[in-house]
Order: C-alpha cells, then structure tokens, then sequence
C-alpha cells in the first residue's frame, strides 16, 4: 500500500468517526407547550414562539380557561397529548401552578417556570403569595368571583418594561381568572421527578423575585435572573427563548448519558 492510500485510509477512518461522534450527539428535545399565566392570554408569547420556531422547535400555546385549576391543566394535557415525542412545559406566572400539575405526564421532559410559581404539594397560590407578598395592590375581585388586575396600575404592575401602549392594550385584554383556582392545592409537584429550570425577573411586581428564589431553591431548579417585569415573555423574549433552548439541550445530554 502506498503511502497516499495509507493516508487517504487513514483519513476516512478518521472521517466516518466524527460522523459517527456527530450522530451519538442527541438532538435537543424539540416539542415546547406553554401554559401562559392569569391576566395575559397566549398571544403575548408570539415572539418567543417566532424565536424558537426559526430554531426548529415545535411550539404550542395553551388557551388554559382559567376556570378552575383542573379544567386549566386538562387544557394543558389535552395539549400535551397531541405531541409527537418528549416535551418541555413552560409555565408563567399562576401558569406554573398548571405546569406543576400538568408535567407529571409522562411525555414531559423537563419543566421551566418563567416568573412562575413553583408549589410544593399542597399548597395554593394564595398561600405562596401570602408569605412573601408581591408589590402590587391591585389585584380585584369581581361579584362573580374572578379576578383582575386594576387597569390603571397594570402597567407599572404587570408590564413596566414594555411601551406603554402595549401595556395598556395587555390591560384592556387582560383574561380573568378565577378566585377559586388561586385558592386549589397542588399534588405531588412534577418538580420532585421531573428536572427544572426558573427565570427570575428581577423588577417583578406580579411576585415577589425573593418568593420565586426560595421556590426556585427548594426545587433544585437551575435559575436565570433577568432584570425584567413580570411580563418578561413579552419584553425580553430572547432571554425566555434562550432559556428554553438551554434546557432542551440539557435533557438531550442527559438523555444520550442514560
């Protein structure tokens, strides 16, 4: 054999390993469903749906009905259901009290709670909300027993970081959830089996940032800060997205060690 064909053996060999080496990466989970939160309908998750479409993933925005806490995660299995392979859920806001729930599905990957509630089984909203309590006053209830936030301060409140007509257009759409799901314990959180990420908004006044912290650490979520108002989803959408794509290919590298 001569030497050129020694080298150009050598050279393939090398070549089909690091094809071989490229084909043992796994590929980032791909299926992302998001459970938007209460006050602020799916619509304000376009960007970062743009974003993570552009990069190939499959996304899906829940319409939870905001009805009561079960009928909001039927809503978020009944999309879950329709997926093609493994997901990740994403949660906002009073959304990952449905993604606690909603993730233990077994089609769910991991979870990541943005600007979210992280409850431990058992607990209710009100009773997070109660022991670190968020700078907003103006959360209103109507005779009916829906909730709302005061138009006049849903901008400082809710959205701060976003042009102000944007904001007040959130405030005259805001979706009205109802009294009773705040006050619905969660089961066994997805958290405790399923792997976790949490963006915290650093300039939140929906939730306490400390609140999200304490719940961020008690679940061993990796945690992002971001200094952004509550509604981070529509006002920094590439941190979100970001995020999003990291943990996707966290859980193929963990998927590939297995």
């Amino acid at each position: 054999m001569t030497l050129r064909q020694t080298t150009l053996l050598a050279g393939g060999v090398l070549a089909m390993g690091l094809t071989g080496a490229v084909a043992a990466r796994a590929e980032p989970i791909r299926n992302v469903v998001i459970a938007h939160g209460a006050l602020a309908d799916g619509s304000g998750w376009r960007k970062v749906h743009d974003l993570l479409t552009a990069k190939g993933f499959a996304v899906t925005v829940v319409q939870p009905p905001m009805t009561s806490l079960e009928d909001d995660v039927k809503a978020t299995r009944r999309i879950l259901d329709m997926q093609d392979g493994p997901s990740i859920l994403v949660g906002h806001s009073y959304g990952g009290m449905i993604v606690t729930e909603a993730g233990r599905a077994d089609n769910v990957a991991g979870i990541v709670y943005v600007a979210a509630f992280q409850p431990d089984a058992g607990e209710t909203l009100l009773d997070l909300a109660g022991r670190m309590p968020a700078a907003t006053t103006g959360i209103t209830a109507t005779p009916d027993g829906f909730l709302y936030l005061d138009p006049t301060v849903f901008a400082a409140d809710f959205a701060g970081d976003l042009p102000r007509e944007e904001a007040e257009f959130m405030a005259r759409s805001q979706v009205f959830p109802a009294a009773a799901a705040f006050g619905t314990p969660v089961g066994e959180p997805a958290w405790r089996s399923k792997p976790s990420w949490a963006l915290i908004a650093t300039e939140d006044r929906a939730i306490n940032p400390d609140l999200m912290r304490t719940m961020a650490e008690r679940a061993g979520s990796t945690v992002v800060e971001v200094a952004a108002s509550h509604a981070v989803f529509a006002s920094q959408p590439e941190a979100v997205a970001h995020l999003i794509e990291e943990a996707a290919m966290a859980l193929a590298d963990q998927t590939l060690a297995q």
